[in-house]
């Protein structure tokens, strides 16, 4: 390793524990800060985000990015390392420091704002403070330029090189594929879901979330499970990779299969080298890419026959009074059941890709101008009623139950789309390698679909694009036709076709 390479990646380094540093702050904000210290997090956040971008964008790390990109000696990870580091540097002195702390210092507010109007169900109190957001990411957008429309920069962020363009012709698949096997399920008679109206003990919930993550192979040295108005996850490092949920008395599948997605996301970055650490090759790929391995723990693996079939006697023996005169293939149905549902959250794998159409369009819409904030939930109801044929009672049922917006995260959800269709993808072929892959859940043996995972998709960090990473994993690049083929199969299970 060269003296030069070698100073990269000390710089690196120092950059990346700023940036977990900042990670640290948002994990303690949105899990168990005081409510009466928002206003020094908000500035304390701002000032490590300007330090960070800073330092990302020194003059000493500009020179050394720069001598590197005319390195002949370079191994392949090491040429990957400095070509991405590269371009985010060229995307970061688009982006001045000033910039940067208003934006962070912006968002820490927006999320307060949210918090208060989701408490007081009342859209026009974050209106307000969205409408700054949403002038943020269009001056973003600008900044950072885009050769076709301003939604693209921001796209970028979240799947590099993904467009507006190509989101559309997604949807477009969506539109057309996903809505006649709506409609066909529409027709068929509905399984009985009328054991999931109970009441679930909250403490009861979360001590079957911890076993059900435990037995998938979570580690509780390198993580932990705690309360948030919205789940997620989030990692500070390989040995720290931190999950949240939400429980709902009323409703036991927010709390476990919330767990299980978010376990999802912290396998992955557990999985991420740790030698690496503050360089490409120990980041993930992309947020689709992230989102792929999600789904696939939530609802390839966890709502899956074969899986509740095994651990069915344990949710009878958490909640007997439920679910005591239920078979497992009746919950399995029940839980399958295409139902559409105000919640993207809790919406089931057919009609939840609506709900991701809807975002992308409101979001497109507001960048674009031909949408204004004050109008969204107006604008939200309509396309609610129009793709799911449903009414919304209140704000916090609607407009108000994502927290991306009050992070400024225009551009990330059509990656939860893109992330189903690959785990179905990568799925396929784990089966393939796995030929006792259904007898392993069987029998609550993990460890060999997550040694897969971490052999073919974990370890190489952010070496390559997700379309590349998925064409070695698999042959070929994303395919829908792999998420209809896993419908299909899954829902003649269900509605017993």
């Amino acid at each position: 390793m060269s003296d030069l390479y070698l100073q990269y990646t000390k710089l690196r380094s120092t950059i990346a524990d700023i940036e977990n540093i900042l990670a640290v702050l948002g994990w303690d904000h949105e899990v168990c800060m005081p409510k009466e210290g928002a206003f020094f997090r908000a500035q304390q956040i701002s000032t490590l985000s300007g330090m960070s971008h800073e330092m990302s964008t020194s003059k000493e790390y500009i020179d050394v990015v720069e001598k590197l990109m005319a390195e002949p000696g370079l191994d392949f990870k090491q040429k990957k390392n400095i070509e991405e580091s590269y371009k985010k540097l060229v995307k970061a002195r688009k982006l001045n420091k000033k910039f940067i702390e208003k934006e962070s210092k912006t968002y820490s507010e927006a999320y307060q704002d949210w918090i208060k109007a989701r408490q007081e169900d009342k859209f026009s109190i974050f209106a307000p403070k969205l409408k700054e957001v949403v002038d943020i990411q269009k001056e973003k957008a600008e900044l950072l330029g885009y050769k076709v429309h301003p939604y693209d920069a921001l796209l970028d962020d979240y799947e590099p090189d993904l467009t507006t363009d190509h989101v559309e012709k997604v949807f477009k698949d969506v539109k057309i594929n996903l809505s006649a096997f709506f409609d066909k399920i529409k027709g068929q008679p509905q399984p009985d879901q009328s054991f999931l109206n109970n009441h679930f003990d909250k403490t009861k919930q979360m001590a079957l979330c911890r076993e059900l993550i435990t037995d998938l192979g979570y580690d509780w040295n390198s993580g932990r499970l705690d309360l948030s108005e919205h789940p997620f996850s989030t990692s500070f490092n390989p040995n720290d990779a931190r999950i949240t949920t939400r429980v709902n008395a009323e409703d036991l599948t927010e709390s476990i299969w919330g767990s299980i997605h978010e376990t999802g996301h912290a396998f992955y970055e557990m999985g991420l080298p740790s030698s690496e650490y503050g360089l490409p090759s120990g980041a993930y790929i992309s947020l689709g890419m992230h989102e792929s391995q999600s789904r696939l723990w939530e609802n390839n693996v966890g709502k899956s026959a074969n899986y509740i079939k095994t651990y069915w006697p344990l949710f009878q023996q958490y909640f007997p009074e439920a679910f005591g005169k239920t078979s497992d293939m009746e919950f399995f149905r029940g839980l399958n059941t295409v139902t559409p549902n105000l919640i993207r959250i809790n919406s089931d794998e057919v009609t939840y890709h609506f709900h991701i159409l809807l975002r992308f369009e409101i979001e497109k819409g507001i960048i674009e101008g031909s949408y204004e904030v004050k109008d969204l939930e107006e604008i939200w109801n309509s396309k609610i009623k129009e793709y799911l044929g449903l009414d919304v009672p209140s704000a916090k049922m609607g407009v108000l139950q994502d927290i991306h917006w009050s992070h400024g995260s225009f551009g990330y959800f059509p990656t939860y789309s893109l992330g189903s269709f690959y785990s179905a993808q990568f799925y396929h072929f784990a089966n393939q390698a796995i030929p006792d892959l259904d007898q392993n859940i069987s029998q609550k043996k993990f460890k060999p679909l997550l040694s897969w995972l971490r052999d073919n998709i974990h370890q190489y960090g952010h070496q390559f694009s997700s379309e590349e990473l998925c064409t070695n994993v698999t042959g070929e690049g994303l395919n829908f036709k792999y998420f209809n083929n896993y419908l299909d199969k899954k829902y003649a299970l269900v509605y017993q076709l």
